[in-house]
């Protein structure tokens, strides 16, 4: 039986599996009292014979996280940092550790899958975007603000842009909440088309679209093109991973 975590921008994931079945789980936000809703939820529970750890958020909140799990369980996590291969996947970055975790692992989880291109979409704090060839080759990515971060970056930076009530999305909005929610949501959804459409050739033909992340659902249905929505995408990549350890 393995506990497995998912250290994210905004909150924590964490799985308890054992052969491939998640006997239990949950999530946490960094605004909340941590050590005391994973004591909560971990009381009573089996102690995992391992514990493995995928994070992009600082040192004081891993140690957070891993005093919590001596104390639960007696264990100390062993923390994921990307590397150049693993699982069938190639990592593109000539540094590979410069990769996020999250986004090496979420390319784990699509190719275990099955063998196939695909473009991978992580809609949270940022918008992540990477290409995956079906022989697991990473072709590379990019990185951009995620909706909500665009507006709040605009908002902050604009004196005059100050809408009274969060806006709707629309294609073309006659009232600044709604031209400020349906530029940058907008602006998400042409990114990832362009993406996708640009990596085709090198994919050898259109790739398979993969969704994942707090806000997939709300960028889901603004895109042009079929896109399957995937769960915990970075748990299911770092249990293939220590599945191969």
């Amino acid at each position: 039986m393995k506990l497995l975590l998912d250290l994210g921008n905004t909150r924590l994931k964490w799985a308890l599996r054992r052969d491939g079945n998640v006997l239990a789980s949950g999530a946490v936000a960094w605004n909340e009292n941590v050590a005391e809703t994973l004591a909560a939820a971990w009381a009573g529970l089996t102690a995992p014979a391992a514990v493995f750890g995928a994070s992009v958020v600082d040192a004081p909140r891993e140690r957070l996280v891993a005093a919590s799990v001596a104390t639960a369980f007696a264990r100390e996590p062993q923390w994921l940092r990307t590397p150049a291969e693993a699982c069938g996947v190639r990592n593109a970055y000539a540094e590979p550790q410069r990769l996020g975790v999250d986004r090496f692992l979420a390319m784990v989880a699509a190719h275990a899958d099955g063998p196939a291109p695909c473009v991978l979409v992580g809609v949270g704090t940022a918008l992540t975007l990477d290409a995956l060839a079906a022989d697991g080759r990473h072709l590379g990515g990019l990185i951009a603000p995620g909706p909500r971060l665009m507006q709040e970056s605009l908002l902050g930076a604009t004196a005059q842009v100050r809408p009274a009530h969060a806006g709707t999305i629309v294609e073309a909005a006659d009232n600044t909440a709604d031209a400020v929610a349906s530029g940058c949501w907008l602006a998400a959804a042409a990114l990832v088309e362009r993406f996708a459409a640009r990596m085709a050739p090198a994919l050898g033909g259109a790739p398979e679209l993969r969704l994942g992340g707090g806000d997939a659902e709300t960028l889901q249905p603004l895109l042009a093109m079929p896109a399957q929505l995937v769960h915990d995408g970075v748990l299911r990549g770092l249990a293939a991973w220590a599945a191969a350890q």
